[in-house]
């Protein structure tokens, strides 16, 4: 059922179909628009292009990395502000509301990086067909959000991904090998993509960062 907006989560996965995303002023605001951008930033599964540093965090295997075991727990840290240089975020109650429900469902995923038990990080984005749409990521601990990025795209490359979608190009998601692509271009990728077979919950690899970086470094 529809909460104060009346959406469902069904029509915020028709949304993603279309190629729109849902976003709130603030997080105290109760009202949703959604977002149809000119450009529109992906990160290439095919080729993404990381640090050499960042290879070598990966690799120390600093954090346990696990996958839907905290879901609600990201949302709430991404919402949170004051994470990284947020003053304020866009996930209201409403979009909680919505992705809890599409989590329960299936469609919504978190990858989290942990440390001696406790959350140190992570990102959720939401699955459909063949294509992953990034909603938010964060960092409790330094290179937690960047070390799931990396563990994200390992799983997406094994279980058949075509798109990976990060919404708006900025200056961090450009230094994780983020690009720009037009709207037309954009609608083109997206509609191949969704009608792909997919699967995240493939086991891509013994979930250590040796294998996800191999995995996101060898030649598609």
């Amino acid at each position: 059922m529809g909460g104060e907006t009346g959406l469902t989560p069904e029509d915020l996965l028709g949304a993603y179909a279309a190629g729109v995303f849902p976003m709130a002023e603030s997080r105290d605001d109760p009202a949703l628009f959604f977002v149809d951008p000119d450009w529109r930033g992906i990160i290439p599964l095919e080729a993404p292009r990381f640090s050499p540093r960042l290879g070598r965090t990966v690799r120390a295997d600093h954090f346990e990395v696990r996958v839907d075991t905290a879901f609600a727990a990201i949302l709430d840290a991404c919402a949170a502000p004051g994470g990284g240089d947020r003053d304020d975020t866009w996930i209201n109650p409403e979009i909680r509301r919505l992705y809890l429900a599409l989590h329960e469902g299936g469609f919504a995923h978190s990858i989290e990086c942990w440390r001696d038990g406790v959350l140190a990080g992570g990102l959720y984005g939401v699955a459909l067909g063949g294509a992953f749409f990034g909603e938010s990521m964060v960092s409790l601990q330094r290179d937690a959000s960047k070390v799931a990025l990396v563990h994200l795209i390992a799983r997406l490359r094994v279980g058949g991904f075509h798109l990976l979608d990060v919404q708006f190009l900025t200056p961090h998601l450009a230094r994780l090998g983020a690009i720009e692509i037009s709207r037309d271009e954009y609608q083109q990728r997206l509609q191949e993509a969704i009608r792909r077979d997919a699967d995240f919950r493939r086991r891509p690899y013994a979930s250590d960062g040796a294998s996800a970086w191999q995995e996101i470094t060898q030649a598609s």
